[in-house]
């Protein structure tokens, strides 16, 4: 049988490069996908790629309580219940020092990458008590354990969403659901190509090249390769794990 069958799936930021692999794998292992995502267009393109039949959309800002409690109640109404939440939705905001960094980009950041994590949790954690249990699944990054010059935002948020996975595993453990971060080194998508513009202006392949070399396996990861880890937490191949920090970093935790 599928990992997944008989499982309905909440996946926000769900038109990236991320989001749509763990779309299609989570969709091919039999569970119903809900995508979640800023704009229309984007999501539309997300759901043809993954051409499945069990994959749906809806708009939302995820940083705003009504437009969450919206895609929440479209996941109960459409598909009967709420059973794995993928956090993923994320923005990389600006490479400026701490002393430049615009205060509105800063708030902006946080409001998505944190704040968007933590309406999730609020709203989708009672449909999962309803269901007896279920798995939530957070994307941090290799930038919620370690510190990046010029991206003081993204770095906070993404430690932030640690901490919060920790404190929502304990609240969470009575009711059977689990919850965890998953923690990508660079992969290759949009985000990345924004990045490394910002670390080096007219130069991003030269960046792209100085940031694979310093990877200790040489290469930026890939989406499927983050939404794998992202099912197997989902999937009851995890049942006792909760709590932990899942990193996906080609070995950049290690140095």
């Amino acid at each position: 049988m599928a990992r997944l069958t008989g499982k309905v799936a909440i996946i926000t930021g769900g038109a990236g490069g991320i989001g749509i692999a763990a779309g299609r794998q989570f969709a091919a292992e039999g569970a119903k996908v809900l995508l979640v995502d800023l704009a229309e267009e984007p999501l539309k393109q997300a759901a043809n790629t993954i051409g499945s039949n069990a994959v749906s959309y809806a708009v939302a800002d995820v940083s705003q309580p009504e437009p969450t409690q919206h895609y929440v109640r479209t996941a109960v109404e459409r598909y009967g219940g709420i059973d794995i939440y993928v956090a993923n939705a994320g923005i990389e905001g600006a490479v400026q020092p701490i002393t430049d960094y615009p205060l509105e980009l800063f708030d902006r950041v946080l409001a998505v990458n944190v704040r968007g994590v933590w309406l999730g949790l609020k709203c989708v954690i009672p449909e999962m008590k309803k269901r007896g249990g279920g798995s939530i699944v957070i994307t941090s990054s290799v930038a919620g354990i370690k510190g990046t010059p010029g991206v003081s935002a993204y770095v906070t948020s993404k430690h932030a969403v640690i901490g919060m996975m920790r404190t929502a595993a304990l609240e969470c453990a009575p009711f059977n659901i689990r919850v965890n971060t998953v923690n990508p080194s660079p992969i290759d998508t949009r985000m990345m190509r924004s990045l490394e513009e910002g670390f080096a202006p007219g130069a991003g392949e030269q960046a792209k090249k100085n940031l694979s070399n310093w990877i200790p396996l040489k290469r930026y990861g890939t989406s499927e390769e983050v939404a794998s880890v992202m099912l197997f937490l989902a999937s009851d191949d995890s049942r006792y794990c909760s709590g932990g920090v899942y990193m996906v970093d080609g070995g950049v935790s290690a140095m």
